[in-house]
């Protein structure tokens, strides 16, 4: 009797496996058949141009993108792309393996700060994006951002002096005014309420805001930056305020940058600025006034392509100021990046526009 029972519990026990065996197969079958759905859907759409990244995609196919497709998604060309994630493999950013949980590979965090700078999604959507827990995303996220924040020399310099020659060059065809290396503004970034001293970020057109100083060569490249003071402060005195203005005579040497009305003061020697018209300039002075507008337009349109490039600086969400400060330096070092890349902006032909940001 008990060799019959043992009979018929070898005899479950195999058939058990045999159904286990059957169902996982039968699972991996449809996983299979699920990736090469997905990967033939992203070669149809990419023959039309259409690609779209829905919820809980392969992160995969993102890759798989044609480089026009690629760039309106994450703002970077492919070669771009490869770029920034060997600099920053090169300063520390690792894949991520977390017990219990899969690995995120060093691409996947690039594509998704990418993807956050380039939008204004939330944690919970880019989570659901990139199949990963709000956590994990926000980790990631933070991961990035103070790593990249760590490069700046790597996207911003001060030029040398045949840098400056070229500049010079460059900016006298521009606008015809001689010893032009670059030109400099302030512009809003809208935050929410900080915390602490909020009522100090609350700005001339009424909303909070942080500044940003930059200072731009012919091409719109960011040659140097100043980001974080509250919203509430001048031009001027964010300028007095930089570390670039304490040093600003070892680096101008005898060129001028050029500059709107807020810094027409004698503390400020190397910025040409225009004179205020009162009705009683002559011929001369009133084309110099429109000599400097048009060398000056190059900072408007590298604020205005930057912001259009990477929303995120449309409105930060973030509480914390050190955090928001980041953000804007992240963003001037991917202007840098891509800066020629893709110089017409496709919804914007005519230059993107400032969005009332200036610090006037």
């Amino acid at each position: 009797m008990d060799a019959r029972k043992n009979a018929v519990v070898v005899l479950a026990l195999s058939e058990y496996r045999k159904l286990e065996q059957s169902t996982e197969l039968h699972l991996n079958n449809i996983a299979e058949e699920e990736k090469k759905r997905r990967v033939l859907i992203s070669i149809i759409l990419r023959e039309r141009n259409q690609i779209i990244l829905v919820s809980g995609a392969e992160w995969e196919v993102m890759l798989n993108m044609d480089d026009d497709t690629f760039a309106r998604h994450f703002r970077v060309t492919k070669p771009q792309f490869e770029y920034l994630l060997m600099k920053l493999q090169d300063n520390g950013i690792q894949s991520e393996h977390l017990q219990g949980l899969p690995p995120v590979p060093v691409t996947k965090k690039v594509l998704m700060f990418l993807w956050y700078m380039a939008n204004q999604n939330s944690f919970r959507e880019m989570s659901d994006k990139f199949d990963v827990s709000q956590s994990s995303a926000h980790r990631i996220i933070m991961e990035v951002l103070n790593t990249i924040c760590t490069m700046g020399s790597t996207f911003i310099s001060w030029p040398n002096a045949c840098e400056k020659a070229a500049s010079a060059a460059a900016f006298h065809r521009l606008c015809g005014l001689d010893g032009v290396i670059g030109a400099i503004d302030g512009c809003h970034i809208r935050v929410q309420r900080p915390p602490i001293r909020g009522g100090d970020y609350m700005n001339c057109k009424s909303f909070y805001s942080i500044l940003l100083q930059g200072i731009v060569d012919e091409r719109g490249r960011f040659i140097d930056i100043f980001a974080g003071p509250p919203g509430r402060v001048h031009d001027a005195r964010m300028l007095r305020a930089s570390r670039f203005y304490s040093t600003w005579q070892e680096k101008m040497g005898e060129c001028s940058l050029l500059g709107d009305s807020a810094y027409s003061e004698q503390a400020f020697p190397f910025v040409i600025t225009p004179k205020r018209d009162n009705g009683a300039l002559t011929e001369a002075e009133q084309r110099m006034n429109v000599n400097i507008s048009c060398g000056r337009v190059v900072v408007e349109q590298a604020f205005g392509r930057m912001k259009c490039k990477w929303r995120r600086l449309r409105d930060l969400q973030n509480t914390r100021v050190d955090v928001m400060v980041m953000i804007v330096m992240a963003a001037c070092f991917l202007h840098n990046m891509s800066v020629g890349a893709s110089e017409v902006c496709q919804e914007h032909p005519g230059g993107c526009p400032r969005q009332g940001d200036e610090n006037v």
